[in-house]
């Protein structure tokens, strides 16, 4: 059975491809994106990655 971590980050809308690249080359898989809690352009993204 595969044990999971999780990551929750804030994502800027004017460098989305940038940060979710680097977040994916550390191994970490996109779950979802949610607007942020303070509303506007803030967004939320949820990773996994299998834990070592």
């Amino acid at each position: 059975m595969t044990k999971w971590e999780y990551l929750t980050a804030p994502v800027m809308v004017h460098n989305t491809k940038a940060i979710l690249d680097q977040f994916g080359a550390d191994g970490w898989e996109l779950v979802a994106i949610v607007p942020g809690p303070g509303g506007g352009d803030s967004l939320v993204a949820y990773f996994k990655r299998p834990l070592a």
